[in-house]
């Protein structure tokens, strides 16, 4: 039997692992029963104690199941909330054990697959955990690293997300190409432009192709939070001010409640009271009831989900809905792909200049780039993918495996280092 070598996409919003063989070609394994991606999301269950995982973990919250959901756990590392700990029904654990957790549940489903676990993995890493702080992307990393040797993991190497995306592409290609790599995720985008070829694809140290890798911290999850504050927090208080017209509400808790890593901490008794003291001042307090009911029924992910799902449908439509019904609270907020562009200018413009920087820093010019390859779920936007391809009218844009092209890539590189 031939010996397999593993790659684990550890994503924002979805996990992949890859298995391949000296010379052949990768695949991904089952992660979640049959399906090969798992949504990154635990459910720790306050009813029995159980933890679940992936989608499992999304429909016990979504189904009203007493407990706590966590997800996007990845935009934590390298900020100061890893020094924190949080609580988790009677137990307080960090979140780089809850990250572990996650992995914990990844190597199982490994050892279920395959028989056993190799020691040795290639784990995948954006081109910056943390826009402009080298010693905050440093740790991002030990901080990945030190939980995945806490669960068994025992050689651990890193690839970009970006360049694991072009060696799974590369085994198509019959000549060399100059090559843009998109890879727009959950919580990062990446953008590296690389030589690629049948013959560099022999390769192990490809340095010497990667021409230039630029990133920011801009993903799904911020378009999602973005068009969530500027259209569906004003209904909830945002931007409405206190009876003497003398200030606005502070802005925090609204920003906080369209932030998928910060939900979970504004279910407080001090947030209670906080927002219950605004509601006495509040010149609109019926707005804030909403906001109280988002806080007593934990149903800050449940909004979320909804804001995303609008967000998605605007892909194919004008039009969309943030519809949110449940026992206490009727909201529905129309949403128009205009007013999502608009919401996420700032966003875009970070895009563009990350795709500028890359270019720059390679000494190639837009004409030069042949192909685009777009990777990631959130490359599907087509306000997105237009401001990825924009500047390359003339080149061929290629779509991978939106969420496994990473998974796949990481897989091939394994089995290249540790054959």
């Amino acid at each position: 039997m031939s010996v397999l070598h593993c790659g684990v996409d550890f994503g924002t919003t979805n996990s992949t692992v890859g298995l391949c063989a000296a010379g052949g070609a990768p695949y991904l394994i089952p992660v979640e029963g049959n399906d090969v991606t798992i949504p990154s999301a635990m459910f720790f269950s306050l009813e029995d104690g159980s933890v679940h995982f992936g989608r499992s973990a999304v429909h016990e919250y979504m189904d009203g199941a007493e407990g706590r959901f966590m997800r996007a756990l990845k935009s934590i590392l390298g900020t100061s909330l890893m020094k924190e700990t949080t609580q988790v029904g009677r137990d307080r654990m960090t979140f780089q054990g809850l990250i572990g957790r996650f992995l914990r549940n990844l190597r199982k489903q490994l050892e279920a697959h395959h028989g056993s676990v190799p020691e040795s993995v290639v784990l995948g890493r954006p081109v910056f955990f943390i826009d402009g702080d080298e010693a905050a992307d440093r740790t991002a990393q030990d901080q990945l690293e030190a939980a995945a040797r806490e669960e068994g993991f025992r050689h651990i190497e890193f690839q970009f997300e970006p360049v694991a995306a072009a060696l799974n592409f590369e085994r198509e290609l019959n000549d060399e190409v100059l090559a843009l790599i998109v890879d727009i995720g959950g919580g990062t985008s990446d953008f590296s432009v690389l030589r690629l070829s049948p013959e560099r694809a022999q390769s192990i140290d490809r340095r010497d192709d990667i021409l230039s890798t630029s990133g920011v911290h801009v993903g799904g999850t911020d378009f999602d939070r973005q068009l969530n504050i500027a259209r569906v927090m004003p209904h909830f208080g945002l931007g409405s001010s206190t009876r003497d017209g003398k200030r606005q509400l502070p802005v925090w808790y609204f920003n906080d409640m369209a932030t998928w890593h910060k939900i979970n901490l504004l279910y407080t008794p001090k947030i209670v009271r906080d927002i219950h003291s605004l509601q006495r001042e509040a010149a609109e307090p019926e707005k804030l009831d909403r906001y109280m009911h988002l806080l007593e029924n934990r149903s800050g992910h449940r909004l979320a989900a909804q804001v995303e799902k609008a967000k998605i449908e605007l892909s194919d439509a004008e039009e969309a809905a943030v519809l949110l019904k449940e026992p206490g609270l009727f909201l529905e907020v129309p949403v128009t792909r205009g007013e999502f562009e608009t919401a996420s200018d700032d966003l875009v413009r970070k895009i563009r200049g990350a795709i500028e920087e890359a270019l720059v820093a390679a000494g190639v010019t837009a004409e030069q780039i042949d192909t685009v390859v777009m990777t990631g779920g959130g490359a599907q936007v087509p306000l997105v993918r237009r401001a990825s391809t924009e500047r390359f009218p003339h080149a061929r844009v290629v779509n991978t495996d939106r969420y496994g092209a990473v998974g796949l890539g990481l897989a091939l590189d394994a089995a290249r280092r540790f054959a």
